[in-house]
């Protein structure tokens, strides 16, 4: 996959929660499309879909990229609840004259995108989770650098927002592998290409860009306010993890896909952020072949 330039995505706003907030997003592929929201990871930005932009156009996808409260061009709010969140995919489908879309949820996306498949099923089509994040009840393995921010998150948030500070302010200085050895196993092993980690950088530099507030909220939520959401089958549900996921073991995805329940697909050999990049073309596809709209022609 080769990323569109990370300034790419013209950005638009809607007002959120009760017009008291504004939520940007941009978006991606090929705008007469078939819809999906793409959500972020944590932390994260819209500029993150910039990695899907060809496969999207390829596709015949309309790519969707919102930032949540309290990232890149999005106003924070701080005391958002996991529904709140979720319920601003509607607003942003809304903006974009959308009734019904897929979602592509990578990692930390996770919550709030099967939280909306929970609370409004019928305005969409299918739900992938991408190297998602797990409720708390679910983990059994959570790696050390996951327990720590978790823990941070909960307990001393003005110390993860200076380590967070720390991390932007290293992350515009450094080489861009500092960011994309957060997400993968060994870049000595399976290098990242240079377009591929400079969007990555340009993304969690986004993410940052005023403040921590989004990042120290979101880790609440998955250290401790998020239960194993209620589906009533209405959604086709997937969870694609790769096998050398180093931030979310894949034992702990594979019962959180039984429990949900989902089906549960594996990408070989793949780590947190290989699997999205590995897996994006062909879901990209399938959302294209579910999508209900008479009007797209793209030869398929």
């Amino acid at each position: 996959m080769s990323p569109k330039p990370a300034a790419a995505g013209d950005l638009r706003t809607v007002p959120i929660a009760d017009g008291a907030r504004e939520l940007a997003y941009a978006e991606y592929g090929d705008p007469a499309g078939a819809p999906v929201v793409f959500l972020h990871g944590t932390p994260g930005s819209r500029r993150l879909g910039g990695l899907l932009d060809s496969a999207a156009a390829d596709h015949g996808v309309r790519l969707i990229a919102p930032d949540r409260p309290g990232y890149g061009s999005s106003d924070p709010w701080p005391n958002r609840s996991i529904a709140d969140t979720a319920a601003t995919v509607f607003r942003v489908l809304d903006d974009a004259d959308v009734q019904t879309a897929g979602i592509i949820a990578f990692s930390g996306g996770a919550p709030y995108a099967l939280t909306a498949a929970a609370e409004r099923p019928s305005r969409l089509t299918r739900v992938d989770v991408v190297s998602g994040t797990v409720p708390p009840a679910i983990r059994e393995s959570t790696p050390a650098v996951q327990r720590l921010l978790f823990g941070m998150a909960s307990t001393a948030p003005s110390v993860l927002r200076g380590v967070l500070r720390g991390q932007a302010w290293l992350a515009a200085r450094l080489d861009p592998s500092f960011v994309t050895a957060q997400y993968t196993a060994d870049d000595r092993q399976t290098p990242v290409p240079s377009d591929v980690a400079e969007t990555v950088r340009t993304d969690f530099r986004t993410a940052l860009r005023d403040g921590a507030a989004g990042t120290v909220t979101e880790l609440r939520h998955a250290a401790s306010e998020w239960a194993v959401p209620s589906l009533d089958g209405d959604v086709d549900i997937r969870i694609r993890h790769g096998t050398r996921d180093g931030n979310v073991p894949i034992e702990d995805a594979r019962r959180f896909a039984s429990d949900l329940p989902a089906r549960f697909e594996t990408e070989a050999n793949a780590d947190h952020l290989g699997t999205l990049r590995r897996s994006a073309p062909a879901l990209l596809a399938e959302h294209r072949r579910r999508d209900p709209s008479p009007a797209l022609e793209h030869g398929d």
